[in-house]
């Protein structure tokens, strides 16, 4: 498996990533963070457990692999020595359904014939508890329940059970269905219940993405970003986790393997702005409900920098001794210790995150006094937390520090809460929260500028930061302040390498980074464009999507040098640089359309379909 190519099916319930030969290599189930019941990411290659896949007699000599246009759907074809080829429709159900919308735990797969009379073997091969526990195999009629003391997986499929539990070799002469979830019985039989979940599902990306006001340049690619934004939130409770993975490398042998199944504030507060622009407000809406009830109730004078996206799920960090780690380069982390940490940026990602139900009329139920009331909290919170030592954004371990980052946040937080109290007639309250922000603005400049001029990452000291990229963002600089020029001249100067920006260039706990996160690239993109080098940032933008994976998805880093793709995935920080760099840099639909260029060809699914058989 080499650099991440990896594509990502799922419903908001699951997810399912899988390599470009169709083998399902990582399904936590039955929830986003829980352990997987397909683990071979993390396992050595070729892996004897944890997958399920399709092989060809004689070998696999070509593949190809895509979505379904504009929906959470892949399509697989495999080519065997004989030239028969095979197509493998992969996904995760999801549409309305009797008012509410349907999202079991459960993968479709279909199997069809497209070419010759492939021989074909079907191998499923689940592993739970991190690879501890080998499930033992009751035998039905049409299915096989895996079973371990905790976890019980169903496979009901029109396919003989026993050539699926010997994974013995048999002409697919046509069509088969495996449906692969809870220990359920199906209420049809498989080929016609996964023929109307397939359409349904697909009816029901199309009518999502449908309704995406999106630009006019990339929108392939900015609609791939969006599916995979919503594939990563936890419906159920609202929360949205920072990647699908844990613990594939920042960059090999770094030993920067950590578990991304969390909910951070800051990570969620990124992903709904996205999605906001884009105009799927429903993730902020279920987000908001989050917050609520796992983030900001009772009244807690401190909040945390992740929180489970299920109630009963652990963050407390440990290392996995059974399995050896992505291509074999451990550790396997699960939960985080960031979660014990002070990241005090979190006060003003709460507040963000929730502005704009303050002001958004198509919402059917805004922000209101109530709502205010619970955010004054956070906001006193952010007021104390303002200049104390934290972590900070990049969650060093062992460098505590008054980061500039979590000082703007929290002024953001004072500043924004000024705008709320005053649009829901707390006049008092709002002359209060700008008093103090205003007084914190001056403390932050008083601190964080440099003798030279440009915005340090940290207070006190000097620090080049890529996440001071962010301040016209956040309001606190204007972009053409010559503070801001010269704090981009120095990220310039000192952290971009090929095009590509790193977090920060000295050593932190693991030593001084190797790879790019690509996040600081989309920032610093967007900051060429506020400065009026929009040329520039248009070409370091398809830079980026060129080293996009096969199917358009983007990991946490890069390496400068080799383009390959690093860190856990996929990473809904890099989903959103993508999402808010290509709104900036796209021509409006009106200049687009006069001038009837910059708008990529679509696929033609039916073309595409023709050629694959």
């Amino acid at each position: 498996m080499g650099n991440l190519d990896l594509s990502v099916i799922g419903n908001c319930s699951v997810a399912s990533l899988i390599t470009p030969k169709g083998q399902h290599v990582w399904f936590g189930f039955p929830s986003l963070d829980a352990p997987p019941a397909f683990d071979a990411l993390l396992r050595e290659e070729p892996a004897e457990r944890g997958f399920m896949d399709v092989e060809l007699a004689g070998g696999i000599v070509a593949h190809r692999q895509r979505y379904i246009e504009n929906t959470a759907i892949t399509e697989t074809v495999l080519v065997g020595q004989t030239g028969a080829k095979v197509r493998i429709l992969d996904f995760c159900p999801r549409f309305n359904r009797y008012g509410r919308i349907y999202r079991p735990p459960m993968i479709v797969r279909r199997i069809e014939p497209l070419a010759g009379r492939p021989y074909i073997s079907i191998r499923v091969r689940p592993s739970f508890d991190y690879g501890a526990s080998i499930p033992s195999v009751s035998i039905g009629s049409n299915h096989l329940r895996f079973v371990s003391p905790d976890t019980t997986l169903r496979l009901t499929t029109d396919v003989s059970i026993n050539f699926v539990l010997h994974e013995t070799s048999f002409v697919l002469d046509r069509p088969h269905t495996l449906v692969l979830g809870a220990d359920e019985v199906l209420p049809e039989n498989p080929e016609r219940l996964a023929h109307n979940l397939f359409i349904d599902t697909r009816a029901y990306w199309y009518k999502w993405v449908r309704d995406l006001a999106v630009p006019f340049e990339w929108q392939e690619a900015v609609i791939r970003a969006a599916i995979t934004l919503k594939l990563c939130s936890y419906e159920d409770t609202g929360g949205i986790v920072a990647a699908l993975t844990t613990s594939i490398p920042e960059a090999p042998g770094s030993g920067r393997n950590w578990d991304y199944r969390f909910c951070w504030p800051r990570d969620s507060f990124f992903t709904i702005t996205a999605l906001n622009r884009l105009g799927a407000t429903i993730t902020m809406e279920q987000f908001i409900r989050y917050l609520i009830n796992a983030v900001i109730r009772d009244g807690r004078p401190l909040i945390a920098p992740l929180y489970p996206i299920t109630p009963a799920a652990e963050t407390e960090e440990r290392i996995v001794e059974t399995l050896p780690g992505f291509r074999g380069d451990g550790p396997v982390r699960i939960g985080n210790a960031a979660s014990r940490q002070r990241q005090n940026d979190v006060y003003g990602a709460v507040v963000l995150a929730a502005q704009q139900m303050f002001w958004d009329r198509r919402l059917p139920r805004r922000g209101d006094a109530n709502l205010y009331r619970q955010l004054r909290r956070v906001g006193i919170g952010a007021r104390w937390a303002a200049l104390k030592p934290d972590a900070g954004l990049w969650e060093f371990r062992t460098r505590p520090g008054i980061h500039s980052f979590s000082a703007v946040m929290c002024w953001a937080a004072l500043h924004r809460l000024g705008h709320i109290a005053r649009l829901v007639g707390k006049e008092t309250d709002a002359d209060g929260w700008y008093s103090r922000a205003a007084t914190l603005r001056r403390a932050i400049l008083s601190r964080a500028v440099t003798r030279e001029g440009w915005f340090s990452g940290v207070l006190d000291t000097e620090f080049v930061d890529a996440s001071v990229l962010l301040l016209p963002e956040l309001g606190f600089l204007d972009a053409r302040d010559p503070i801001f020029l010269r704090t981009l001249a120095v990220v310039e100067q000192r952290l971009l390498h090929n095009g590509f920006v790193m977090r920060y260039n000295v050593a932190d706990d693991f030593g001084v980074p190797t790879t790019a996160f690509l996040v600081c690239t989309f920032w610093y993109i967007d900051a060429l464009a506020r400065v009026g080098r929009k040329q520039q940032a248009r070409d370091l933008f398809l830079n980026v999507l060129a080293r996009r994976n096969h199917v358009g998805l983007l990991s946490e880093d890069i390496d400068p040098a080799t383009g390959e793709l690093w860190g856990n995935f996929p990473q809904t920080y890099s989903q959103v640089g993508l999402i808010l760099s290509a709104m900036r840099l796209s021509r409006s639909w009106e200049t687009g359309l006069a001038h009837g260029d910059g708008h990529e060809a679509s696929p033609d699914p039916e073309a595409e379909a023709k050629a694959a058989q």
